[in-house]
């Protein structure tokens, strides 16, 4: 994917930030979509992943941008409701610039072009908001146009073969299905699920 138009990540990272806040601590250690991640931990990732990517939209790489995303489950900062909304604000702030979406960056200990990082990060928002949202029993309805670059970028990774690689194998959704659903079965996630993993779920492996 290619000559990207800029996306203002800021209505989605509030979304995001919205979810986040109705968590309540008693379900911090519900299960989640993702197996290995309690709600707890998929707080922890997004609190990491806001970084990096604001990091990598910046080109200030360094170790936020160099570390792997599976080189371990993350923790849960303890001050994380007041650092996850600042970082989600910050990130769409710094996808603000021009230049992020131009030249090459990296994230996740992956070297990528910036407006194919752009992308990730805006996926990685639609997609764990989702999570959240299932997890703890949150109404979920993501900013259309991040929504549609989600899907868009699922479906090309689906269809150049990578997307079990990175996202776990599609779960197969109706095509006349809504969007969201379409996104979430192609990240290797069961829209019809409710709560945490389970059979049938597929990975549901963070990307980044």
């Amino acid at each position: 994917m290619t000559g990207t138009t800029m996306l203002d990540l800021g209505p989605q990272a509030r979304i995001v930030a919205r979810l986040s806040a109705g968590v309540p601590d008693a379900r911090l250690t519900d299960p989640t979509a993702c197996p290995a991640y309690a709600v707890g931990n998929l707080l922890g990732h997004l609190v990491g992943l806001a970084v990096a990517f604001r990091d990598a939209a910046r080109k200030d790489l360094g170790p936020t941008t160099d570390t792997a995303p599976d080189a371990a489950v993350p923790s849960l900062p303890a001050g994380w409701r007041e650092e996850l909304p600042r970082v989600l604000g910050e990130l769409a702030e710094a996808w603000r610039d021009p230049a992020a979406w131009t030249g090459m960056t990296r994230a996740g200990g992956v070297d990528l072009p910036g407006e194919i990082a752009g992308l990730v990060a805006v996926n990685e928002l639609v997609i764990h908001g989702w999570d959240l949202a299932r997890a703890t029993g949150q109404e979920y309805a993501p900013d259309q146009a991040a929504l549609d670059t989600s899907y868009a970028f699922l479906l090309a990774a689906a269809e150049e073969g990578g997307g079990g690689d990175i996202f776990g194998p599609a779960v197969p959704v109706p095509d006349d299905a809504p969007l969201l659903d379409r996104a979430v079965g192609l990240s290797g996630r069961d829209p019809g699920r409710t709560g945490g993993a389970g059979p049938g779920t597929g990975a549901g492996r963070p990307a980044v």
